[in-house]
């Protein structure tokens, strides 16, 4: 049969037909491919230039503080005055929505803005130069396509005439830059060069730690040519020194520093904690060893010494001084600082720092260590550490106090550092001009001065015995505590037990033994109770040292005064406790430290470093710390430390509620028992909270 319209065959105009409809089909589909395609490099695309911002830490100075990410903001001090980070999100009118790829290729390689102005070399346009065309590409999708538009003005630059004149950067890069994308060094592997590029490129790691020029122009922007031994030298930047990177560590080492913040020699601290927490903890594994060994590959520079890495744990380095007990740095490291860093130095692994062999303590430059100790620090949240300690600031004490503390430690574990003068505290307090924020009555004794005392042997014998009553007095110790874990800083802290006028008020009433009682009885106490052992003879030279070390302490204290921070402070035992809340919080806040079943927590050496909070090597039933609202009170006011700024351990921190329940949960554990617990209370309503 044929169609009368085209004179072919129906059938051949029916196979024509289906033909033309799969061909559309066809097609459709492979457009439909296509357009597919170009959607999945697009976020493949978009998902590598994620990660080279994360790279550059485009966020760390790109975003103000409780302020939008990348909208700008954030002041920038130089030696010149202030400049603000400018907004780089898609926004076109005051972000950088309006770039073309050419004009952010040019802002980010040559330091020139769309508009023509100069940039000034805060953003490190010198070191983003050496970026290759494809990451440009990739970082210019992410800005423009992977984030949010957000409108911020830019705020307008604060700098000192002559410097505020834009024109004299033009000079500047004429001289000092140099824009040629990073060039592969032949003579090295894959591995290498992925780390050169990295370090010299988008991680601009020189440009804090490669010493600055008189135009305050990197002195080498690579480790290659005449001045490549400056490059990763070593600088000091608004007051912190940024140590040499060449050489430092082992790959090992440097690659876990820059995962987690910490590894065997330091943590990190200053604006270090910034660059790992928003930057370094998201870079690959792969990219991290690339970088280690690249800066594994520098020889050492000439200023900051090289950490000479050991198979060992840092506790092989760690050690008691000889000079702790008999110096005043000796005696104010150990009142202020022990109880972080331990008396050897070795700190509290996954915690706190160990001063042995960390490059802060070693370096010649002080100033990273008299920073931290003017405005405390805190440790970088990571992945792997999210859990943040912080150091309180040490203000309060003296520029004296504080250059013999770090004097101290530089001698004990500095290997050769020079000591820290007066004159260099005093001098970075004037320039950072560290608050105090601490209101307290409190007068906290120092125990260095004890040395001036006629007695100093036997005072210091007395406060030994407090801080190491277990290992000096093994005999009347039966579990793992010393008297300082109840009363902090052997004594000296406000509303931590402290001993400050305590003696003054004995002999006095106890209402648990239902009569008068010395202060030689109240000792005993504790040692049969808190250390569930057995008393000290009254007419010994240790309960001798011991007394005499209270009525130090005791100063010009009456018995009708009121001394300011005395006890552990009161709970309102209205509160009715949670325990189940109390064990969540106890494995949030406290099992870090106290072990997760109250263990307590022991060093690589197997030394008790934290104690037990519950077990047979705990206190007993008769410890004021076995009933809640004792406990919760002492820990409303002392517990987590280095949880936040407060002096001197960062200590206390949880609301009332929260005390109660993890008091609740860690005292009703079970514990040695108490043998005369019938002889207690004869006279007196026996507590609501009692365990017996």
């Amino acid at each position: 049969m044929m169609s009368k319209k085209s004179g072919q065959p129906a059938a051949v105009q029916a196979l024509g037909k289906y033909l033309r409809k799969v061909l559309r089909n066809c097609v459709g589909m492979g457009l439909a491919l296509a357009v597919s395609a170009a959607a999945a490099a697009d976020a493949t695309s978009l998902e590598r230039g994620r990660y080279l911002a994360q790279l550059g830490d485009c966020v760390a100075c790109h975003t103000a503080e409780k302020g939008t990410p990348m909208a700008g903001g954030r002041a920038l001090e130089t030696p010149f005055g202030k400049l603000y980070s400018t907004n780089i999100t898609p926004d076109k009118e005051s972000g950088i929505g309006g770039y073309s790829f050419a004009q952010f290729d040019r802002a980010m390689r040559k330091g020139v803005a769309a508009d023509g102005h100069n940039l000034y070399p805060a953003m490190p346009y010198p070191s983003y130069a050496k970026m290759s065309g494809e990451d440009m590409q990739a970082l210019y999708a992410y800005l423009m396509q992977g984030l949010p538009a957000v409108k911020q003005e830019n705020k307008p630059s604060e700098m000192a005439w002559p410097f505020s004149m834009r024109w004299g950067l033009a000079i500047w890069n004429w001289f000092f830059l140099d824009d040629t994308p990073y060039q592969a060094n032949t003579t090295q592997d894959a591995v290498w060069n992925r780390g050169a590029y990295l370090v010299q490129g988008l991680g601009h790691c020189g440009a804090c730690h490669t010493p600055r020029g008189i135009a305050f122009q990197e002195k080498a922007m690579s480790d290659a040519g005449a001045k490549g031994e400056y490059f990763l030298a070593g600088e000091t930047v608004e007051s912190w020194r940024a140590l040499s990177l060449r050489n430092l560590w082992t790959v090992e080492d440097t690659a876990l520093f820059l995962k987690t913040g910490q590894n065997r020699f330091a943590t990190a601290s200053g604006s270090m904690t910034e660059v790992i927490s928003h930057s370094t903890q998201h870079i690959r594994d792969e990219d991290l060893t690339a970088i280690a060994t690249y800066l594994k590959s520098l020889p050492p520079g000439p200023y900051d010494k090289p950490i000479q890495a050991a198979t060992a744990k840092p506790v092989a380095l760690a050690r008691v001084p000889e000079t702790l007990f008999t110096t005043r740095g000796g005696l104010g490291y150990i009142q202020f600082c022990g109880d972080c860093h331990r008396a050897d130095g070795g700190g509290v692994d996954k915690i706190f720092p160990t001063l042995a062999g960390n490059p802060t303590v070693i370096s010649k430059d002080a100033s990273t260590l008299v920073h931290i100790i003017l405005t405390g620090g805190q440790t970088a949240a990571t992945a792997t550490h999210p859990r943040v300690f912080t150091m309180p600031a040490f203000a309060r004490l003296g520029d004296r106090e504080l250059a013999e503390i770090l004097s101290f430690v530089r001698a004990s574990w500095g290997d050769g550092a020079p000591p820290v003068d007066v004159a260099t505290v005093s001098k970075m307090r004037a320039e950072l001009d560290p608050k105090t924020t601490d209101s307290s009555k409190f007068d906290t004794p120092r125990l260095a001065d004890m040395l001036a005392a006629a007695n100093a042997e036997q005072l210091v014998r007395g406060m030994r015995l407090n801080l190491e009553t277990r290992t000096l007095l093994p005999d009347h110790v039966g579990d793992q505590l010393n008297c300082t874990s109840c009363h902090l800083n052997a004594g000296t802290v406000a509303d931590g037990s402290p001993y400050v006028g305590v003696s003054a008020f004995f002999p006095s009433y106890g209402a648990r033994a239902g009569k008068i009682i010395t202060l030689e009885e109240r000792i005993n106490g504790c040692f049969r109770r808190s250390m569930n052992g057995k008393p000290l003879a009254k007419d010994s030279p240790d309960m001798q040292a011991m007394v005499a070390y209270f009525d130090w302490m005791k100063r010009e204290t009456k018995p009708e005064d009121k001394v300011a921070g005395r006890g552990i402070g009161k709970i309102d035992k209205k509160i009715v406790p949670n325990s189940e809340n109390g064990r969540k919080i106890y494995a949030d806040q406290c099992a870090i430290c106290h072990g997760e079943n109250g263990e307590g927590l022991k060093n690589a050496a197997g030394q008790m470093v934290y104690p037990p909070l519950w077990g047979d090597e705990s206190f007993n039933i008769g410890a004021g710390m076995a009933r809640t609202y004792t406990a919760a009170a002492f820990v409303k006011r002392n517990m987590p430390i280095g949880f936040h700024d407060k002096f001197p351990l960062g200590q206390g921190g949880l609301s009332d509620q929260e005390a109660v329940d993890v008091a609740e949960y860690f005292s009703h554990q079970p514990r040695p028992d108490f043998p005369d617990k019938v002889k207690d209370w004869p006279k007196d309503p026996k507590p609501s909270d009692a365990r017996y």
